[in-house]
């Protein structure tokens, strides 16, 4: 579905945009995606709309982890991407699971900010992107996917995302759409 509106009460939040991920990728979709999620933070900031940077630190323990590796995060993997351009008002989450809601805090966050709408961007697409945008639907918030600022390292897997799941738990839109709808709203 096509973005129709932005909420008021919107929030950016930013999955996994960070040094030890986006370094694993050599694949000019990554530095298109980091370029869009920048810009995406730029405008959210200038209109004094939130901005949630969410890092992945490592995988939940137990059996899911057979097989995978797991463990402690080499120093500087979960730094975030300097194209992010961190500002001291943006909020940090640390996960270790897909989703970014998952035993983190996030929805009490964006609650105690009173959002409503939350647009996400990040890598992976099917993974971390994809996990965050069903919770967020799950917990109720309108949901708009900034498909040029996401990535996967599985063009098809992306592909799937964007254009089979996607429309099913919220809106679709370019940077420059949001970005657009942003500045006519505020």
């Amino acid at each position: 579905m096509a973005l129709t509106t932005i909420d008021p009460g919107s929030a950016l939040v930013v999955i996994d945009l960070q040094q030890g991920i986006v370094s694993a990728f050599d694949d000019p979709s990554v530095t298109a995606a980091v370029k869009q999620a920048a810009h995406l933070a730029a405008e959210f900031r200038r209109h004094g709309l939130p901005v949630v940077l969410v890092t992945v630190t490592g995988r939940a323990p137990g059996r899911t982890d057979a097989g995978r590796g797991g463990g402690a995060v080499p120093p500087g993997w979960a730094d975030l991407v300097g194209e992010l351009d961190a500002a001291p008002t943006d909020h940090l989450i640390t996960k270790r699971r897909r989703s970014a809601f998952h035993d983190t805090g996030l929805d009490t966050l964006l609650r105690d900010l009173g959002v409503t709408q939350v647009v996400l961007a990040g890598i992976s697409t099917s993974s971390g992107v994809e996990s965050t945008a069903r919770s967020a639907s799950d917990h109720g918030y309108h949901v708009v996917l900034a498909t040029d600022a996401m990535t996967d390292p599985d063009a098809e897997a992306h592909r799937h995302s964007v254009e089979r799941v996607f429309p099913k738990l919220g809106e679709t839109a370019t940077t420059a759409e949001i970005a657009d709808r942003i500045e006519a709203t505020r």
